[in-house]
């Protein structure tokens, strides 16, 4: 169910002191200035600097401007955000973000004393990203959107507003008179994003007006079959590795349906192999397992940035540098 900014902060209770990644839109702007209220003197801000646009000059100063208006430190970070040979600018303006945030978080003196990082995602952004997993066949993981709260690298991730509308945010914007940055990029139809929230979104609006609640609750069902399908591998892998070798033995992975094969292969290739499959490559992969019976019969198919390959009566994974 939708909810107010305030209820949403209400039941937003990190460790703290926190820090906040400040963009200077509206979404992360009415973060910083509620979380600034309700835990004073224990917040700082962050902005990151992709240096993508002639404005980001503009935002920095805006954002410090704000930050010194709350009395709150505000730390700028300057990333690479250009994309590489067959990456999207979004994907590589992500990845550049959150590097940055980790960085800061375990290596900078004042980001290490914070306990936790809020970010602004809303409710819009949310069903924005499920149907950007649609539209690529994505499996559970991706269906399951973006999560509310999660740990990387030790560090706690907060997104205390998906449960919040973009209107509603701009509404408590107004009553507060609090103005924010007005990202013209956004309005570029030329990212996939961008032209969802221009073209499918008021369509989805006019003809189920309650789709925000109803989108993230179908997220939230992906995402608690996941943790279900996340267990069984776990006991699964449990019964086909040979924990001398950490790797899955042809035989007892032959034991299980074929559904429960790719679901323990993705945790191996996951968890030990630091890799991932694509539908395509697990789909030979359980070929070659099935047709696996002689002992002279060979495997190597090519899996994400490596190659999973027969090794006597176990599967192992090498890397393409091996």
């Amino acid at each position: 169910m939708s909810q107010s900014l305030d209820q949403a902060l209400h039941a937003f209770a990190p460790p703290l002191p926190l820090a906040v990644a400040l963009s200077g839109g509206a979404d992360s702007t009415a973060l910083l200035l509620a979380c600034a209220r309700k835990w004073p003197g224990q917040v700082m801000a962050v902005h990151i600097n992709h240096g993508l646009q002639a404005a980001a000059a503009q935002f920095e100063r805006q954002c410090q401007q704000f930050c010194d208006s709350l009395h709150i430190p505000l730390h700028i970070l300057q990333v690479n955000a250009h994309a590489s040979t067959g990456q999207s600018p979004e994907d590589a303006a992500r990845i550049a973000r959150y590097s940055a945030l980790t960085e800061f978080l375990t290596e900078h003196p004042q980001g290490k004393a914070c306990k936790a990082m809020a970010l602004g995602q809303h409710a819009d952004d949310q069903v924005e990203t499920l149907l950007l997993a649609l539209s690529r066949g994505a499996g559970l993981p991706g269906l399951s959107a973006m999560p509310a709260q999660w740990v990387r690298n030790g560090l706690a991730f907060y997104r205390p507003l998906l449960q919040v509308s973009s209107l509603e945010i701009r509404r408590w914007l107004a009553q507060e008179g609090q103005s924010f940055i007005e990202d013209p990029t956004n309005t570029d139809e030329a990212f996939t994003r961008n032209r969802i929230r221009a073209r499918l979104m008021p369509a989805l609006r006019e003809m189920f007006p309650h789709y925000l609640d109803t989108f993230a609750r179908s997220a939230s069902h992906a995402a608690q079959a996941q943790v279900v399908l996340d267990e069984v591998a776990h006991d699964d892998w449990s019964r086909v590795c040979n924990s001398a070798e950490n790797a899955p033995e042809i035989k007892k992975l032959q034991a299980l349906s074929s559904a429960r094969q790719s679901n323990v292969l993705r945790y191996w290739l996951k968890s030990s192999c630091k890799s991932s499959a694509s539908a395509a490559q697990l789909q030979e992969l359980l070929s070659q397992i099935a047709a696996c019976t002689t002992a002279g019969h060979q495997i190597q198919i090519k899996v994400g940035s490596g190659f999973v390959r027969r090794s006597k009566a176990e599967l192992a994974w090498y890397n393409e540098t091996v």
